[in-house]
């Protein structure tokens, strides 16, 4: 597959709610064969990362019953919980969500995983995926 050119926004993780790491992480390790990647938990999560060519894989094991991973977990079980998207100027991102009438879930950028600045953009704007902009 011919690779492509780098334009705006690219994928930066994709993040999958899981209800045990123990259990999840090894089809990661021993089939994927894909390296684990330290992450800080954050956001009522513990988290485990796997590189996955440019991209993050981030498994999300809710931390307490009242966690967002765990609300999710209660409502649709494990899967895709969102997608984030780096971006050059979050700022600028926002601006234009804000300016197309995008809702948003964080209305000003707030510090998530790795000390990164973030923001989320609400499913019910963007077709029912959890969008995550980011600053890499």
């Amino acid at each position: 597959m011919p690779s492509l050119p780098r334009q705006g926004a690219r994928i930066s993780h994709i993040g999958i709610a899981v209800k045990s790491l123990d259990e999840t992480v090894p089809f990661y390790t021993e089939i994927l064969g894909l390296s684990q990647v330290p992450l800080d938990h954050a956001d009522g999560a513990r988290i485990a990362g796997f590189a996955a060519g440019d991209a993050l894989v981030e498994l999300l094991e809710a931390q307490s019953p009242q966690s967002p991973i765990a609300k999710f977990l209660d409502r649709r079980g494990p899967g895709i919980h969102h997608i984030c998207f780096a971006v050059d100027d979050l700022d600028a991102a926002l601006a234009r969500c804000r300016s197309a009438g995008i809702r948003l879930v964080d209305e000003t950028p707030r510090t998530g995983a790795e000390g990164k600045r973030i923001a989320f953009l609400h499913p019910s704007a963007t077709n029912g995926v959890l969008i995550e902009l980011t600053e890499d």
